[in-house]
């Protein structure tokens, strides 16, 4: 079917359009007002859509083409119950119908009844004579099911009647890396590129696949051979560049980068990866402005001020370092990573007040990891705060039972806080887990082992 694109002087779409300008009433037949109805949907002009629908069910009332039009516009709208009632109406009339049961099985796809929809697509499959396209919905239906084999099976099938459906082709090869089958992908490009070998797309991705099971000589031909099919596929130089940074050929990383940079609009990754590669040659200056080029490209990328952060912290300026991260926990302050290099930031600051606070963050975030636990014990026992360094342990106990590190700080600062016979008991217990890791309380609280009752404690446990 024709569509009308913006620049088509189509007469009935001029005649619609003039029509509704002078409030007359013209005659179409129902094709031209399915292409007149389908052009606006495609446009998104949905108003001016519905207005030319209306007028077609008026004129051609018994229209099957008008009335599955009307029904596709209803999905669109999410007016499902509508939708179902007219589907059912022509399933009656019209039963050997594909659009119908394709309109049936969006409408189920969209309600999340999936097995559903792959029946009526079945049924669509039996009457139709574009089954690449049907076989994609049917595979797409498997894929909202997670049921990847089978997705695979119907996509692959696609590829058997047009080789060259390359939407198919990504499809089975997403398929693959969702069941974790790399190898089982690379024997299935190995047979594609036979015969296919000039598709750049195979090729990319079995360097991708090459790649993910980390065989980087065999990737880096593959997008080699992509790269000579289609001199100009960004894709591919960028990951080229990405396998020359795991072979430690960080110059050549940086060239391929710099040709993705020359082939598109700069881009903030490219720009990211060409500073971490400068970083690894251990050029410093070169890395530090590619990583100002990646956040003037993008100030929402938090990685860009991640690097400015790890950049600045390896050189020991921890006061530029602290400005950056907070541009990254300004973007996304949900990351517990970033509060974990706040916090040791800070500690390098010596601002252990901040410090608490990052690590406190990062157990709201529920990140119970036993090195904030840990850290965040010795930064409060640093501010005195030791109820609030035992509440800590407490805490870390539900997650970390009988951990020296943490049974010999809660015995610790028990004893420090004038909470003496309970830090004895907690101390008896530490030394009976690992005795030789009451060397932590000599490092952390050296005061608590001149007290005769645990001197005399850690003798009768050596003994």
């Amino acid at each position: 079917m024709h569509l009308f694109s913006a620049n088509d002087d189509h007469l009935p779409l001029s005649k619609f359009e003039s029509m509704l300008k002078t409030n007359s009433v013209y005659f179409f037949d129902s094709s031209e007002f399915e292409e007149i109805v389908l052009h606006y949907m495609n446009v998104g002009k949905m108003s001016l859509a519905k207005k030319a629908l209306d007028l077609g069910l008026k004129q051609h009332p018994a229209s099957v083409s008008l009335k599955l039009a009307n029904i596709e516009v209803l999905l669109y709208e999410d007016k499902f119950d509508i939708a179902e009632k007219l589907l059912l109406e022509l399933e009656k009339l019209e039963p050997l119908n594909e659009v119908v049961y394709l309109h049936k099985a969006t409408l189920l796809s969209k309600k999340d009844l999936h097995k559903e929809a792959i029946e009526a697509l079945n049924k669509a499959l039996l009457y139709t004579e574009d089954e690449v396209d049907v076989r994609s919905l049917i595979g797409m239906e498997y894929l909202y099911l997670e049921q990847f084999d089978t997705a695979r099976l119907n996509f692959a099938k696609c590829l058997e009647v047009e080789y060259d459906d390359y939407s198919s082709l990504y499809n089975v090869i997403y398929c693959f890396d969702m069941m974790e089958q790399n190898h089982e992908a690379i024997d299935y490009l190995l047979e594609y590129i036979e015969k296919d070998p000039y598709s750049e797309i195979a090729w990319h991705q079995l360097g991708r696949q090459y790649y993910i099971v980390e065989n980087y000589v065999e990737a880096l031909l593959a997008f080699d051979y992509s790269i000579i099919i289609d001199e100009y596929f960004i894709g591919a130089y960028l990951e080229k560049a990405k396998t020359l940074e795991k072979l430690n050929r960080f110059e050549e990383a940086i060239e391929n980068y710099l040709i993705t940079l020359d082939l598109d609009d700069g881009t903030s990754f490219s720009y990211l990866r060409i500073g971490k590669c400068y970083e690894q040659l251990g050029n410093i200056k070169e890395a530090l402005k590619y990583f100002n080029q990646t956040v003037k490209e993008d100030p929402l990328l938090d990685k860009g001020w991640l690097a400015l952060t790890d950049l600045y912290v390896k050189n020991k300026n921890y006061q530029k370092a602290l400005f950056f991260i907070n541009k990254a926990i300004h973007i996304d302050e949900k990351n517990h990573a970033y509060w974990i290099k706040y916090a040791d930031i800070n500690i390098k600051l010596n601002l252990f007040e901040e410090a608490s606070r990052g690590f406190h963050k990062c157990l709201e975030l529920e990140h119970y990891t036993l090195e904030v636990f840990v850290a965040l014990t010795d930064v409060l026992h640093f501010l005195g705060d030791f109820e609030g360094a035992i509440n800590i342990l407490l805490r870390a106990k539900d997650f970390y039972e009988d951990f020296v590190e943490i049974e010999f700080r809660l015995a610790g600062i028990y004893i420090l806080n004038q909470k003496e016979s309970e830090g004895l008991l907690v101390l008896e217990h530490s030394l009976s887990i690992d005795y030789d890791q009451h060397i932590i309380i000599k490092e952390l609280y050296p005061s608590v082992l001149e007290i005769d009752s645990v001197r005399n404690l850690l003798d009768r446990a050596k003994n």
